[in-house]
């Protein structure tokens, strides 16, 4: 008898669990949908990194660090996530001789 009530109480629960995260999961999409990909603000860091980019030198990591003050890692992930996912930038990059590997992004886009 205990175990049957066992039994119904954790059905009804998995039924009622998975109804929830249905909701859940078309909220999520709804929200999702409504979210587009937007031009960064005039004053964030962002920004400037793209300004920094656009120069016709571009920039390399350590200068992006020093003028950001952000960590390495964070200046890569932005340009992969942010700048190239997200904003669908192009995003070159080169080895020169005396500075290293320069960040720069292309007159057209």
């Amino acid at each position: 008898m205990v175990v049957a009530r066992f039994i119904e109480r954790v059905h009804f629960m998995s039924k009622a669990s998975t109804s929830t995260r249905a909701k859940r999961a078309t909220a999520k999409n709804a929200k999702g949908a409504a979210k587009t990909a937007s031009t960064p603000r005039a004053e964030s860091k962002q920004a400037r990194l793209i300004a920094m980019l656009r120069q016709p030198d571009g920039a390399t990591i350590v200068e992006i660090t020093k003028a950001l003050e952000w960590q390495p890692h964070t200046v890569r992930g932005a340009i992969a996530g942010a700048l190239k996912k997200k904003l669908g930038l192009k995003v070159e990059s080169e080895k020169v001789d005396d500075r290293g590997r320069v960040y720069r992004m292309p007159s057209s886009g």
